[in-house]
C-alpha cells in the first residue's frame, strides 16, 4: 500500500467532530467544519475536486502553528490555501484547508536599500508591488492573477508571469522563508554555505536530521540532477533539486519554492526586489501566424525587452464572439499572430528609443512583420487586456465546447517554439480538439485552455491520451511540463518522462525529509492521483436538471451549465479597484465571491454532497449577501451572472412557504408605492412619525438605523396630468415614469421633461405610471415580476412598434428590459423590441449626437452598479467629459444600497462597510461646490442617508447648465 492509499485509509476512521472541537478549543481564528464551508473549499481553478474535512482560517502565525498540533494528534492531513487559483488541483484535498489569505495579508518588511521585502503568506502580490513601486522597485514574476494571487500561493506553485523574463520565477525571487513542519518544527531557511550546512547538522534535533538528509540526497544524486534537469527559464514541474547543488548554494529556501503544500507550510518570507523601470514601451508586432511569431521569439530577446508575449489569431477570433474588449482587440497590427514586446527604461524616451532601435532593426528585413508602436498609456493598458483575458476569452466561447485546463503551461527551449507549436498544433487536431495558443512566448511557455471532453468515458480516455502523447513531445523537445502552475495531480504522474525513475524517487525522498507522516497535501506532486481520478466531472457528473423561471439562453437553457461558466479564476476575489464583489471587498470571505457562490450552486446541481436541492440552507447562506449588483456579469471573466442564478433560487426555496418580511415590503413596493404615491401624508407618517416609524421599519423588516424614504407631496404622474404640456414637432421619445423617480424624487423627471424639450424632442408620457419591475425579481419573486414585465411590455408595445425610444432615468429599470426580459422571454418579439429601444438619457444623447451644456467644476459621479454592469457607463461619461467638468468616480463597485439589500436589517452593517470603501468618505470630503451625482435611486438615497450632501441625477445636472445660460 503507498503512503497515499494509507492516508486515505486513515480518513475512513477519523473522527471530524473530535478534531474539530480540539481545532476550536486550540486555535485563534475561524473554524468551519460546515457544509457550507466545505462545498466552498472543495475545488480551485482545476478539473478537480475533493471534499475537504473542514477549513481553518488563522489569524496569526501561531495559530498555524497550532493548528498543525492540532490536527497531527488527529492523524488529520493538511493542505495549505491562498487565493485558490491553482490550476492543477493543488489546493484542494480530503484534508484540513488551511486559508491564509483573509488575515495573515501582513507586509511586515519593505528594505528600498537591499531591496527585499518581508511579507506573510496571504498578502496579495498587487498589495506589496503598490507599495514597492514608490521606490521605483518591485516584485518581479507577476501572473495574470497578479490583483488577487497570495504570496503563499506563488511560492507554492513557483509562480513566474509576463515579466519574469527580466526577473525570473518565483524560486529566483526568494531569499528566505520561515517554515513549518507537520511534525512541529519550525525554522528559517535560506542559502547554507557549507561551513553553516556542517554546523547545522552537527547540532542534531529534527533540523539537523532534515538537512543531514538534504545533504545525503544532494551528494547522491548531483551528477544526474546536472545532467538531467532542462536548461530552459521556465522548469517549474518535479523539486527544485538543482538548488541543493553547491554551485548554487545549498539554497533551502528555493528549493522547498514548487513543493505546493506537500513538505511544509509558509509562515512567512523575504523576497527580492528588482529595478521597476518606471516607463513603459509597448510595440506590437503581426506575423502571417503564430508559428511564424514564435520564431522570431529569440531574435526579439535580443532587445532585452521586459515582456514578451504571444496571442494568436484563434484568440482574437475568441474574443470577437464573446464581444470581450471589442475597442481593444482593433488595436492591434495587421497579422494573424502577434507578439507584445514591452520595453523598460528610466524615462518614457529610453523606453521608445529601445523599441524605434528594434523596429529599425526589424523594417530592414526581406518579410519585415506588421509594426505598432505604442505611446499612450491608456491604449497600452487596452492591448494588455487582451493577453490578460486569454483565460476569459478561451472559456465558454459561443459554438465552441468547454475549454477546461489540464495541459495549460508546458514549456520549451524558446529557440524551438516554432516547431513545437507546429507539432502540438497537430497533435491537437489528431486529438480532434479546440485550443488558443498564446502566453510567455519569450520564455518558451505556452497557455491553452482545450476542449476536452471530461464528460464521457471516450472524453476522457482521449484526455489521457492526449497527456500522454504531450508529456512525450516536450520531455523530447527538453522542455517542463509545467511552466508556472505546477504539477499538482494533472502532470504529476508523468514526471519520470522528463527526469527518469532515479529522480523521481529522489522527490519522493526529499518530501519524505520535511513529510516523514506524508500528512501534507497527499496525493500531490509525488505518488500522485492520476489525472482521471477526483475529477469535477468525469462519467459520474450527472447534475440535476430542473425546470427554471429564466430561460439561460446562453447556456443550453440550463442553470447547471450556466454554473459550470465559473472557472475558479478568481477576478472576484480583487481587494482593490473592484466591481465585484461588493461583499468581499467588505469582508474577505471567500463566501461573498461569485466563485464561491457558484462552487455551492455547482455542489447542490451535484447533488452528492448538498443534497437538499432548492432547500439547501448552504446555498442560502452563501448566497445572503450577494446583493445582485450585476458586477460579476460584467467584471467575471466568463460573465457569471449571479443575480440571476440568485433570484432563481430563491424563487424557488421560498415557493409555497412564507419569505422573510423584507421580501413583502420591498418586493412588492410596486403595491404600496402606487399607495403611498396616492397618500403620501399618511404614508409619511406612518415612515416619519418617531415611535410609529421603529413599529413601520420593525413590521417591514427594515433596519432601525435606516431612515424611510419620504414620498414626495405630488407624484410626477400626477403633477404631469393636470398640467399643460405643449405637443412639440420633433421627434418622439417616451419618457418612462418608474416608480421611485415618480413617486420619491419627481423633480428628477420634470427636469428631464425640460432637459428633452429644449432640445426640440416630442416627450410622450405614459397615461398611466408602468409596473415596478426590479424589486421581485431581487427577491426571486418570479412569476410575479414575469407578469409584471409582460404588463409593462403591453403598455410599451404602441410605441416601440412605431420606433419611438423608451427613456428611462432609473438605471435598474432600464437594466431589466436589456438584461432579465430576453432572459425570461427570449422569443417575444414585442419584448424584443422594447430591449432594443430602451436607452438611459446619456445613452440616447451619444447616439443622437446631442451635445450636452456646457459647466464648469468639479463632478464626484457614481454610477449604479446595474448601468455599469448592463448599460453602457462610458455614454454618461462622455457626456460629463464634454460638459468640461473634472471627473471623479471615487467606487467602481456597488455603493451598498443595492435596491433594497441596504434597508434590510440583517445586512445594513455591510451595506454601510461597503460604502465606507470609497463612496461615502468621498462624498464627505467633497468641496461644497463640488457636484454630487448618481443615477440610481438607491445610491442617492445611500449618499443622502450616510452624508450631508443631498446628489442629484445627471439630468438635473444638464438642466442645471442650460439654465445658468450655458450653450451646449
Amino acid at each position: 500500500m503507498s503512503k497515499r492509499e494509507a492516508n486515505e485509509s486513515e480518513l475512513q476512521s477519523m473522527n471530524a467532530k473530535a478534531l474539530e472541537a480540539a481545532l476550536r478549543e486550540a486555535v485563534d481564528g475561524e473554524v468551519r467544519f460546515d457544509n457550507t464551508s466545505r462545498a466552498l473549499y472543495a475545488t480551485d481553478a482545476s478539473n478537480y475536486r475533493q471534499i475537504p474535512i473542514g477549513v481553518v482560517l488563522p489569524k496569526t502565525t501561531d495559530t498555524v502553528v497550532r493548528t498543525l498540533e492540532v490536527c497531527r494528534r488527529h492523524g488529520a492531513p493538511v493542505v495549505s490555501r491562498g487565493g485558490g487559483t491553482a490550476l492543477c488541483g493543488q489546493t484542494c484535498n480530503a484534508a484540513v484547508v488551511i486559508d491564509h489569505s483573509k488575515y495573515l495579508r501582513g507586509i511586515l518588511a519593505i528594505d528600498p536599500e537591499k531591496r527585499t521585502a518581508r511579507v506573510q503568506p496571504g498578502v496579495v502580490l498587487d498589495q506589496l508591488r503598490e507599495e514597492t513601486e514608490k521606490f521605483h522597485l518591485t516584485y518581479g514574476p507577476d501572473p495574470a492573477t497578479h490583483t488577487h494571487n497570495t504570496f503563499g500561493g506563488m511560492i507554492g506553485n513557483n509562480s513566474c508571469g509576463i515579466h519574469s523574463v527580466m526577473a525570473g520565477r518565483t524560486a529566483d525571487n526568494v531569499i528566505e522563508m520561515e517554515v513549518i513542519t507537520y511534525d512541529g518544527v519550525r525554522m528559517k531557511v535560506g542559502a547554507t554555505p557549507e561551513e553553516e550546512l556542517t554546523r547545522i547538522i552537527a547540532a542534531g534535533g529534527r533540523r539537523g536530521e532534515i538537512y543531514a538528509g538534504l545533504r545525503s540526497l544532494r551528494d547522491d544524486y548531483a551528477e544526474l540532477i546536472r545532467r538531467r534537469y532542462p536548461k530552459i527559464p521556465r522548469r517549474v514541474s518535479g523539486f527544485n533539486l538543482d538548488d541543493l547543488l553547491p554551485e548554487n548554494g545549498c539554497n533551502v529556501a528555493r528549493a522547498l519554492v514548487g513543493t505546493e503544500g506537500t513538505c511544509i507550510t509558509v509562515l512567512e518570507a523575504t523576497v527580492r526586489l528588482v529595478h521597476s523601470p518606471p516607463a513603459r514601451t509597448l510595440l506590437v508586432l503581426g506575423y502571417p501566424d503564430v508559428f511564424s511569431a514564435a520564431d522570431h521569439v529569440t531574435e526579439l530577446m535580443a532587445f532585452e525587452p521586459v515582456g514578451l508575449e504571444g496571442l494568436d489569431e484563434l484568440l482574437i477570433h475568441f474574443m470577437k464572439k464573446k464581444k470581450l474588449h471589442p475597442e481593444d482587440v482593433q488595436l492591434l497590427p495587421e497579422g494573424k499572430g502577434w507578439l507584445l514586446v514591452e520595453f523598460g527604461g528610466d524615462t518614457k524616451k529610453d523606453a521608445d528609443a529601445k523599441a524605434r532601435r528594434a523596429m529599425d532593426k526589424l523594417g530592414r528585413q526581406a518579410n519585415p512583420p506588421s509594426m505598432k508602436l505604442f505611446t499612450d498609456a491608456k491604449e497600452e493598458k487596452m492591448v494588455w487586456e487582451v493577453r490578460e483575458s486569454g483565460l476569459g476569452a478561451t472559456a465558454n466561447v459561443p459554438g465552441v465546447p468547454l475549454g477546461w485546463p489540464g495541459w495549460e503551461d508546458a514549456a520549451i527551449p524558446p529557440e524551438k517554439l516554432g516547431p513545437y507549436l507546429r507539432e502540438f498544433r497537430a497533435l491537437l487536431d489528431r486529438h480532434g480538439l479546440i485550443a488558443s495558443l498564446y502566453g510567455h512566448f519569450g520564455q518558451g511557455c505556452i497557455h491553452c485552455r482545450i476542449s476536452f471532453d471530461l464528460f464521457t468515458h471516450e472524453g476522457v480516455a482521449n484526455f489521457m491520451a492526449f497527456l500522454d502523447e504531450a508529456t512525450d513531445m516536450v520531455a523530447r523537445y527538453g522542455g517542463s511540463f509545467s511552466a508556472e502552475h505546477g504539477d499538482g495531480q494533472s502532470k504529476a504522474m508523468y514526471l519520470e518522462k522528463m527526469y527518469g525513475p532515479e529522480l523521481v524517487e529522489a522527490f519522493r525522498r526529499f518530501k519524505e525529509l520535511w513529510d516523514p507522516e506524508w500528512k501534507m497535501n497527499p496525493g500531490k506532486v509525488v505518488e500522485p492521483y492520476r489525472p482521471d481520478q477526483n475529477l469535477r466531472l468525469g462519467t459520474d457528473y450527472n447534475p440535476w436538471q430542473p425546470e427554471t423561471r429564466f430561460r439561460y439562453p446562453h447556456d443550453d437553457g440550463s442553470l447547471p451549465r450556466a454554473v459550470l461558466r465559473c472557472v475558479g479564476v478568481g477576478k472576484c476575489r480583487r481587494d482593490r479597484d473592484a466591481f465585484m464583489c461588493p461583499s468581499f471587498l467588505a469582508t474577505l470571505e471567500e463566501k461573498h465571491t461569485t466563485r464561491g457562490r457558484a462552487r455551492v450552486l455547482f455542489e447542490m446541481f451535484r447533488g452528492d454532497f448538498l443534497s437538499d436541492r432548492w432547500q439547501s440552507a448552504e446555498v442560502l447562506d452563501a448566497l445572503k449577501y450577494c446583493l445582485s449588483c450585476k458586477g460579476c456579469k460584467t467584471d467575471c471573466p466568463v460573465n457569471v451572472d449571479m443575480a440571476t442564478y440568485k433570484a432563481e433560487f430563491l424563487y424557488h426555496h421560498y415557493r409555497h412557504r412564507l419569505r422573510p418580511l423584507a421580501a413583502y415590503s420591498m418586493g412588492l413596493i410596486g403595491i404600496w408605492g402606487v399607495i403611498g404615491g396616492r397618500f403620501p401624508a399618511l404614508a409619511n407618517f406612518a415612515g416619519q412619525t418617531p415611535g410609529l416609524r421603529a413599529i413601520t421599519k420593525a413590521v417591514a423588516g427594515i433596519a432601525q438605523e435606516r431612515s424611510m424614504p419620504r414620498f414626495a407631496d405630488e407624484s410626477f404622474t400626477s403633477w404631469y396630468k393636470k398640467t399643460e404640456h405643449p405637443a412639440g414637432e420633433g421627434r418622439p421619445v417616451l419618457l418612462y415614469p418608474d416608480l421611485f423617480n415618480d413617486c420619491f424624487f419627481p423633480e428628477t423627471l420634470k427636469a428631464a421633461l425640460e432637459l428633452l424639450r429644449r432640445y426640440g424632442l416630442r416627450v410622450i408620457v405614459p397615461e398611466k405610471r408602468p409596473p415596478a419591475v426590479r424589486p421581485p425579481i431581487d427577491y426571486g419573486m418570479l412569476d410575479y415580476a414575469r407578469k409584471k414585465i409582460l404588463q409593462a411590455v403591453d403598455e410599451l408595445h404602441p410605441y416601440v412598434r412605431d420606433g419611438i425610444p423608451v427613456l428611462i432615468l432609473e438605471p435598474s429599470t432600464a437594466a431589466v428590459f436589456r438584461d432579465e426580459l430576453p432572459e425570461l422571454f427570449p422569443e417575444h418579439e414585442d419584448g424584443k423590441r422594447v430591449s432594443a429601444l430602451t436607452f438611459t438619457v446619456a445613452e440616447f444623447m451619444k447616439n443622437e449626437g446631442l451635445v450636452p451644456p456646457k459647466l464648469q467644476g468639479r463632478i464626484l459621479y457614481h454610477a449604479h452598479c446595474h448601468q455599469k454592469a448592463l448599460l453602457n457607463p462610458e455614454a454618461a461619461r462622455e457626456l460629463i467629459g464634454k460638459m468640461g467638468l473634472l471627473l471623479t468616480e471615487p467606487q467602481k463597485g456597488c455603493c451598498g444600497m443595492a435596491g433594497s439589500f441596504g434597508f434590510e436589517k440583517e445586512k445594513y452593517q455591510i451595506s454601510m462597510r461597503i460604502g465606507e470603501l470609497g463612496l461615502l468618505p468621498a462624498v464627505r470630503d467633497a468641496l461644497p461646490t463640488d457636484y454630487i451625482v448618481a443615477d440610481g435611486f438607491s445610491c442617492r438615497t445611500q449618499i443622502l442617508q450616510s452624508t450631508s450632501r443631498k446628489p442629484m441625477h445627471l439630468v438635473e445636472l444638464m438642466l442645471l447648465a442650460l439654465k445658468l445660460g450655458n450653450p451646449a
